[in-house]
């Protein structure tokens, strides 16, 4: 077991959580919040290019991910090495989270929302499902896991969910003084950029960024969706 860290992402592939959060992860970051991603698979089919082959693939998104994660402060990133296109609603899945949770011990977790609607990346609407139910009541329950327990990892309660691209945010955050941060840590994974996206990723992200905190006081925000946990 390690010492506790106060937020952890869990994202099924490398630039999710950047996308997602990664101007608030910036911000936690700066008030002293530690933070740690948990990657559950190398993002290995995720390129146009037919003479790449996954395994180079996976090194190269892996190296971005890292990449990313230091110029956020992250300050550490395991990869599961799950298959890309290929996470399953499986015990073992679940016990593996349940697992990072009760190693890591986070106060708040943040991950895509499962119940986003219709066009939705299989990866993201498993790996949000089996995220909440590995923290309730899996983590939580002394004998959910015994053989965890065996390995030291004792129950934990998370306090928070936060979940990214919901349709019904709930929860907002301040993202002015972070956004450059939120758009270098984007600009590491090359592999998943084009050129032409590359020079309107700044424009892109700002408006989209800019329409979320309309009326909210500031100027640039990130959305999610809210859970606080019963304990």
């Amino acid at each position: 077991m390690t010492n506790p860290i106060q937020i952890m992402a869990i994202m099924p592939h490398p630039d999710d959580a950047e996308f997602g959060a990664a101007g608030s992860v910036a911000h936690w970051i700066k008030e002293g919040r530690e933070t740690i991603y948990i990657v559950c698979t190398s993002g290995d089919k995720g390129t146009d290019d037919i003479n790449l082959n996954p395994e180079d693939l996976a090194r190269i998104r892996e190296k971005e991910q890292q990449d990313a994660a230091r110029v956020l402060g992250v300050k550490e990133v395991v990869f599961l090495h799950y298959p890309d296109q290929g996470i399953e609603d499986t015990p073992e899945f679940r016990k593996e989270l349940v697992r990072q949770i009760r190693r890591y011990r986070p106060d708040t977790v943040i991950t895509p929302d499962p119940y986003r609607r219709y066009i939705w990346h299989r990866d993201h609407r498993i790996t949000g499902q089996v995220v909440l139910d590995a923290i309730f009541p899996y983590a939580r329950d002394y004998w959910a896991y015994p053989d965890l327990i065996t390995e030291g990892l004792m129950p934990h309660k998370v306090k928070e969910v936060l979940l990214w691209a919901s349709e019904n945010p709930n929860y907002y955050s301040d993202i002015s003084d972070t956004f450059n941060l939120k758009l270098a840590a984007l600009r590491c994974h090359k592999s998943q950029l084009s050129v032409s996206r590359r020079n309107n990723l700044d424009k892109w992200l700002r408006e989209r960024h800019k329409a979320i905190a309309e009326g909210k006081g500031y100027e640039l925000g990130e959305a999610f969706y809210r859970v606080e946990i019963p304990l």
